[in-house]
């Protein structure tokens, strides 16, 4: 069994089908390989209009999406998370006054 490149690492001739993936449009299959997630996730997130950018390709209009957009989505990902970006992290924020919204004159 091969191990999984991180998502900094993995381009597209680290995934299996690396022949079909060579190129700078994955298709749903190969883009959820890339990003470690199952299709079904991917097209549910289409369809709500949240996860990576996709669009409609070719005659048969198949969903695709960007390799650069999905290392984009990722970033986006990463910098969002409170976790890896101390700046979002609610502990290390410095203490706030309250407002008393209760004395209204």
């Amino acid at each position: 069994m091969s191990e999984v490149a991180p998502f900094s690492q993995r381009r597209p001739s680290a995934l299996p089908n690396a022949s079909a993936v060579g190129r700078a449009f994955l298709g749903v299959q190969e883009a959820a390989a890339y990003l470690g997630l199952s299709p079904r996730t991917l097209y549910v997130w289409r369809h709500r209009r949240q996860g990576p950018p996709s669009f409609r390709l070719g005659a048969r209009g198949r969903v695709t999406y960007r390799l650069d957009a999905l290392d984009a989505w990722i970033r986006e990902q990463e910098l969002a998370d409170s976790r890896s970006n101390p700046a979002l992290d609610p502990v290390s924020a410095a203490p706030q006054r309250r407002v008393d919204h209760s004395a209204t004159a």
